[in-house]
């Protein structure tokens, strides 16, 4: 028989029965290798199993007829257990070390047969199945592979093995855990290089492992793993790996039945193996099937998860990418093919697709895309119950989550919208709508905590509208639209979801062992949710109220202006779309929102924004208002810092304007985008003239470029005529300079056309003027004369608007210049010289006259004076000094400033030789700028006039006068800075001024002065600047932040610390420091720039707080040392007193010092809204350092701040100061760092160190009741009404985050006679009320009396603490605890809002002495007592 002729082959009776006892006897574990000669005659047919395997296959049929193959092994003497043994030794050699091929193919050739054995009926009663033997056959299939990336396995199990730090397992030593990769490296080279597999090896060994997988999918078809659980989870373990064995050619289908012989490829084999162990025969209910989903989640989350061991993610390579989509699809053609039994695990299987997501962006999108097609599969009642729980999901406090939960809602978003079906009921059929997802789910985190999920959000916002459906646009549009009556959340609960988001705690149950994920919301969440009325379900709102179109505008305003760059791009990502798709409007002040970011700080943002422009242009390039939105946006680019910034926007007016600037023969009026270049060039002439500096910056670029070759000019020669016209000369203009062939004989037509017509377009000509003084070169003598009298016969008309008048008159100068200056000065003095003398004639004529102003013709007074000021500057020697009495005439006042009582004049010299004169507000505007350019050219006449300039803007009413008077000031800086120092603080002064535009125009200019160094920071100049942080107008104040952050603060990164001392002394006023605030101020100058008292206590720590943000570690560490050194030094030392004013400023210095912006960055942990690093390496790094730094700023601390600290207390008690509030506060704030440590750096004072001790613990308390409070007002829902003016602006709102510690009393609510005692009571007001005693907001009334309505007092003294005093009034006449006998108290109705006064005339009652004994007094007498 020919099965045992090869039966006989193996050698079977020649095998010692102790050997196969003793492979038996060691499960197949450490088996002794097998006869050396026996295993030699057993190789010597190389296909010695693959014959027996041939000729064993037919005894493996269900067929009866035939022959038992155990009969016929029984019959010839063959034992079954030595067959299996030698098989085992077989198989078990592929795990030698560095197996060659041979070994390999013999090991895969018996397991198949040994796998065959065990299909044959009648295997379990010989007991052939060995479950450790099955499970090695199952794993040599990979052992035997040679695996190219055997390495980085290696590598990634290594470090997953090392621990993880959330499981609190220790971990490895880094340098043993190198040590052992070098050495697996170094075996790993050394298997590379003993073994080699040639294409031939590679073929072969893959028909092996073919073989073998179609051999266990036969016993699978037959053989039960229903009592072998862990032989099924080997199985689908194999299978889960061969899933990407190879690439696959086309699609698979897994429900189509094929022989398996016929199946060559070995991923759908494992499928089809898979599909096997997915049924009812190989495990109780859905245990094999929860068991195989939880294998493919990995495929689909494209990560390896090891045995015992963390997932890892695999590089997106094209094999595991296709993985993933056959694992899918496997999953989406069971889930059709087994509806009822699948459904569950679907949901469990996509719970942990979300749970388990890689935070990388492209693991993220693909595995959105696989939640969306599996979804596909879910009927409406499974698929409503999962976006629900997708929702919870979405408020999870772990970023990832949020994040995928938006990538997920947008594939939701790009599939089919389910309707409901009658079987849905209406608390479910509200989460099928994509309105849920568009408004709960991406729209509902846009106010995320986290600035990347906020950056996310508004991503995908913007694609929503990208969509091809139709559905989410709709429902944008709606988010967006003012009359919607079922308006999504309004801001203020947006706010509380932000808070909520915090505090969301999940409940993970047995997330790896693959059952369903529940989250647990807060409760909060889940009572917004009851009292939403008609049983909608948890977190859906019913949108109670409309949020409003300018509500929502504001929101994007504040996103497109957040702190973080990756969510204002984002934020502009979305603007664009909004406009692109018609959802608001294309009006000017929002497509200003895109031309403002072209100037945002951040490159990448400047660029996002031109490029947005762009995208925006291109889809509406007819709108004007997108034509100067973008013009506004990408034209100042030019000049920007960046010149990454600048060769974009270049490259932006290169695309849309010069490329389509095309001859005669290529125009086409049909053309959008030439039409669109001459409209922008349109604008440029007519709305946007205020961008033809930056316009010129571009061309002058170009120009060094070469870029404009003869073509190009003879075509816009060619556009001058015609409606195109003004753009063609603005362009001729900008080229004319650096062009060398142009055709003179059309511009000076046209320089004859404008002659002979009036001015109709100012622009215009002075354009064409401009290309005739780039043309002086190539025109002739006659031709000059000719052009030199034209302009003189309109100059002297003086007809000419102002524009052309300086057009024409730097015209004449281009057209008198040569090579020879005299030459050109006697043509310049001829020429204007003439205009000069005309205009001086015509102003004798007016102010000399009696009569000569009675018929006065404003217009044409203006136009001599601007004549006479742009002639002046070209023949200074034609200038008499009676020019200059005669504009300086024009400035005299018609009301000369009288002196009031209590107004101080300002010393500059008086304008008496003229007699007061009445011009009009115009024509003295104008007299300014011409006796500044006068002034300009003649050194000795300007220290002359200076004292008028100062005098106009100290007391000049004229706002049109004084913004000139600032301007001709800072010119004159420019030209004469060592005279015009002493002006500063006059100019500066303007920074105070009633008028807004001068206070902006003021800043602008000193911004420029000191950029160029024209003037320094000298004097008070820094304190009045930084006053301008404060001013009234939002727009100022951003602008000041913008000149000292952006500008001057790059250019001098010590500035802000150089200055931060003598700030607290300038802005409290206070001068009895010996070094500081030492400046000559009036006292008028004085009072309008001081920020003294408690009214302007808020502006003083706006201030403070925007220098100290700005401050890097370093300065943060010295400025600490250096308050110490020089003002709280000065106080113990007795060289600043103790009064009034000094209690002021050192209150400020310890509330200064209790600022969190003070906090060094490495000590005050991440910002709110940023992520924990997730790179282990790099959070450690964060800890060390801290720690490092911690010690650093303990030792500073300790020498030189506690020293102090202590003596001040002392001293303070001494003097009764209501300062040691402010004291106490800032130990509280500090010590929070060194919570364990108080006794140990307080040991000089142990009083203190109990006190501080004490007050930390009643915070720590009183912290956990705010949060209490808060999460019981969240869940209530309700939200007290603020009063306005209720509380002035503190300091204290940002010393350790405690909102709400104003005293409820207002200023001045009680006052006593002496100076001394209203100063400390003023004090007190504004200490930090309750500090000893720390609250979350303002008791009201009942609460502050809740104590004595009960009866009495518990005989605790007022400096003793308790709950029951929220916040306690430390003012001498009134109190916030009332006394239980107060007259009339029980007999008022409602009078808790009633505030019971003394009267100032009755004298206080004298205080009860309470029996209270300090915790050292206490100690103390206990130890005598002991003696």
């Amino acid at each position: 028989m020919e099965f045992m002729l090869g039966v006989q082959r193996l050698k079977l009776n020649a095998v010692s029965t102790v050997w196969v006892d003793t492979v038996w006897d060691c499960e197949f574990t450490d088996i002794e290798p097998l006869d050396s000669a026996i295993e030699e005659d057993i190789k010597e047919d190389p296909d010695v199993f693959k014959n027996v395997y041939k000729q064993l296959l037919p005894f493996s049929s269900d067929d009866d007829s035939t022959q038992s193959v155990w009969t016929v092994l029984g019959e010839n003497g063959v034992s079954v257990k030595s067959l299996v043994a030698v098989l085992a030794c077989f198989v078990l050699g592929a795990k030698a070390k560095s197996p060659s091929v041979e070994q390999r193919r013999h090991s895969l050739q018996a397991a198949s047969l040994y796998l065959l054995l065990l299909k044959i009926p009648g295997s379990v009663a010989n007991k052939v199945f060995h479950q450790i033997l099955f499970d090695t056959c199952l794993d040599i299939i990979l052992k035997c592979w040679p695996q190219s990336s055997g390495k980085k396995r290696k590598k990634d199990s290594l470090k997953s093995s090392q621990g993880d730090p959330k499981s609190g397992k220790r971990s490895k030593s880094q340098k043993k855990a190198s040590e052992e990769m070098e050495i697996d490296e170094d075996e790993e080279e050394d298997e590379e290089e003993e073994v080699y597999f040639s294409a031939q090896d590679l073929l072969r060994m893959r028909e092996d492992v073919v073989a073998l997988v179609r051999t266990l999918l036969r016993l699978l078809e037959k053989f039960s793993l229903r009592d072998k659980p862990q032989s099924a989870d080997s199985c689908m373990r194999i299978f889960t790996e061969l899933t990407n064995f190879e690439p696959v050619i086309g699609e698979l289908s897994f429900t189509e039945k094929r022989d398996v012989d016929r199946v060559e490829s070995l991923p759908e084999l494992a499928y089809r193996g898979l599909w096997l162990l997915c049924s009812s025969n190989h495990g109780e209910g859905n245990e094999c099937r929860r068991r195989v989903f939880h294998r493919l989640l990995y495929v689909i989350l494209m990560m390896r998860k090891e045995e015992r061991a963390k997932p890892c993610p695999l590089p997106p390579s094209q094999t595991v990418c296709k993985a993933r989509d056959q694992a899918v699809l496997f999953i989406s053609q069971i889930v059709d093919a087994q509806t009822e039994a699948t459904l569950p695990l679907l949901r469990i299987l996509l719970q942990h697709i979300c749970h388990q997501m890689v935070e990388k962006a492209e693991y993220r999108a693909s595995g959105a895309q696989a939640v969306g097609k599996l979804m596909t599969k879910m009927p409406s009642q499974d698929y409503a119950v999962f976006v629900k729980w997708l929702y919870n999901y979405s408020q999870n406090t772990r970023v990832v989550f949020r994040m995928f939960a938006l990538d997920v809602a947008m594939v939701l978003l790009g599939l089919d919208e389910r309707e409901a079906d009658d079987s849905l009921g209406p608390e479910l059929a509200v989460y099928l709508s994509h309105r849920f997802l568009v408004r709960n789910i991406v729209f509902g985190r846009r106010s995320d905590v986290s600035p990347t999920v906020r950056g996310h959000a508004l991503h995908c916002l913007a694609q929503s509208l990208e969509l091809p459906s139709h559905n989410a646009t709709k429902w944008i549009h709606e988010l967006f639209s003012s009359s919607s009556t079922t308006g999504a959340q309004t801001l203020l609960e947006t706010g509380r979801s932000e808070q909520t988001l915090k505090r969301t705690e999940m409940a993970q149950k047995t997330a790896l062992t693959f059952r369903t994920i529940e989250l647990s919301k807060h409760k909060s969440l889940a009572g917004a949710s009851r009292r939403s009325g008609d049983g909608s379900g948890d977190g859906v709102s019913q949108y109670a109220t409309s949020l409003e179109y300018q509500e929502t505008m504001a929101l994007f305003k504040q996103r497109v202006s957040d702190p973080k760059t990756n969510v204002r791009k984002c934020a502009l990502e979305t603007i664009l779309s909004l406009l692109k798709h018609g959802v608001i409007p294309c009006t000017l002040e929002n497509l200003a929102i895109l031309s403002e970011r072209c100037r945002d700080p951040a490159v990448s943002v400047k660029k996002k924004a031109m490029q947005c422009l762009m995208d925006l242009l291109t889809v509406l390039s007819d709108s004007s208002e997108v034509q100067e939105a973008w013009l506004r946006g990408v034209v100042p680019a030019v000049i920007d810092s960046e010149s990454s910034v600048q060769e974009k926007a270049l490259e932006c007016l290169d695309d849309i304007i010069l490329t389509h600037i095309k001859s005669h023969s290529s125009y086409r009026h049909d053309n959008t985008s030439q039409k669109l270049a001459w409209g922008l060039l349109g604008l440029i002439c007519d709305k946007c003239q205020d961008l033809g500096h930056y316009f010129s910056k571009a061309f002058s670029v170009w120009a060094r470029q070469q870029k404009f070759s003869a073509a190009f000019v003879n075509s816009l020669i060619w556009h001058t005529e015609g409606e195109r016209a003004p753009g063609a000369w603005l362009l001729l203009a900008k080229v004319a300079r650096c062009s060398s062939k142009l055709n003179y004989g059309t511009i000076l037509e046209a320089w004859d056309r404008t002659v002979r017509s009036p001015v109709v377009s100012v622009a215009t000509t002075c354009h064409i003027l401009t290309v005739i003084g780039d043309t002086v070169s190539g025109i002739n003598d006659d031709t000059k004369s000719r052009i030199v009298d034209d302009l003189m016969g309109w100059l002297k008309g003086f007809s000419l608007p102002l524009e052309v008048i300086s057009s024409s008159v730097e015209t004449l100068f281009r057209l008198g210049q040569s090579e020879n200056t005299k030459d050109t000065m006697a043509f310049l003095n001829q020429f204007c010289g003439e205009l000069v003398s005309l205009c001086e004639e015509y102003l004798s004529s007016v102010l000399l006259n009696e009569r000569g102003a009675e018929n006065l013709n404003e217009e044409l007074l203006v136009k001599y004076l601007y004549t006479l000021g742009v002639a002046s500057l070209h023949c200074p020697a034609k200038v008499q000094k009676r020019v200059f009495l005669l504009v300086q005439s024009i400035l005299t006042s018609s009301e000369q400033p009288g002196s009031e009582e209590g107004v101080e004049l300002p010393a500059s010299q008086p304008l008496s030789q003229f007699k007061a004169s009445s011009m009009p507000t115009v024509v003295r505007a104008h007299a300014v700028v011409t006796l500044g350019k006068l002034c300009l050219q003649h050194e000795e006449l300007m220290v002359r006039y200076l004292p008028a300039f100062a005098r106009e803007l100290e007391v000049g009413r004229e706002l049109a006068v004084r913004s000139n008077v600032v301007v001709v000031l800072c010119d004159l800086c420019v030209r004469y800075p060592n005279t015009l120092t002493r002006y500063i603080p006059n100019i500066s002064a303007c920074l105070k001024d009633a008028e807004p535009l001068i206070r902006e125009q003021t800043l602008i200019m000193l911004t420029n002065l000191l950029q160029e160094e024209f003037v320094k920071w000298k004097g008070s100049l820094f304190y009045r600047f930084a006053t301008a942080l404060v001013d009234p107008d939002p727009s100022v104040a951003d602008l000041c932040e913008y000149c000292l952050v952006d500008l001057l603060l790059k250019k001098n990164p010590l500035m802000f610390s150089q200055h931060f001392i003598e700030c607290i002394f300038y802005f409290n006023s206070y001068e009895k420091h010996k070094k500081y605030n030492k400046f000559p101020e009036t006292e008028s100058q004085k009072k309008k720039l001081s920020l003294k008292g408690q009214m302007n206590q808020g502006k003083r720590f706006r201030i403070y707080r925007f220098l100290l943000k700005n401050f890097t570690d370093e300065q943060r560490f010295n400025i600490t040392t250096r308050i110490s050194q020089d003002i709280l030094a000065c106080f113990v030392d007795s060289e600043l007193p103790l009064d009034a004013e000094g209690a002021e400023l050192l209150a400020d210095v310890f509330d200064v010092l209790s600022l969190k912006e003070i906090k060094l960055t490495a000590m005050s942990g991440p910002a709110p809204g940023d992520e924990p690093p997730e790179d282990e390496m790099a959070a450690a790094k964060a800890v060390l350092q801290k720690k490092l730094v911690s010690q650093v700023q303990k030792k500073n601390f300790v020498e030189n701040v506690i020293p102090m600290v202590i003596a001040l207390k002392n001293m303070l008690e001494q003097h009764r100061s209501p300062v040691l509030k402010h004291l106490m506060a800032y130990l509280q704030v500090t010590m929070q760092d060194y919570r364990t440590e108080v006794k140990e750096l307080f040991a000089a004072d142990e009083q203190l160190a109990a006190e501080v001790e004490f007050n930390l613990k009643m915070f720590e308390k009183q912290k956990e009741q705010e949060q209490q409070e808060l999460a019981q007002q969240l869940g209530n829902f309700t939200l007290s009404p603020r009063p306005k003016g209720s509380a002035a602006a503190s300091p204290a709102a940002g010393v350790g985050g405690r909102p709400g510690i104003g005293t409820p009393l207002a200023p001045g609510s009680a006052q006593r006679p002496s100076n001394n005692c209203k100063s400390a009571d003023m004090l007190r007001r504004r200490t930090f009320a309750g500090m000893l005693t720390p609250v979350g907001r303002r008791g009201s009334q009942s609460m502050i009396c809740s104590g004595s309505s009960k009866g009495g007092f518990d005989g605790r003294a007022i400096s003793t603490p308790q709950e029951s005093i929220n916040e306690v009034t430390f003012g001498e006449q009134v109190s916030a605890i009332h006394y239980e006998g107060a007259p009339g108290r029980h007999n008022i109705p409602g009078d808790e809002s009633i505030l019971h006064l003394m009267s100032p005339e009755h004298q206080a009652p004298a205080p009860r002495q309470w029996n209270v004994e300090s915790p050292i007094v206490r100690k103390s007498r206990s130890k005598k007592r002991q003696l």
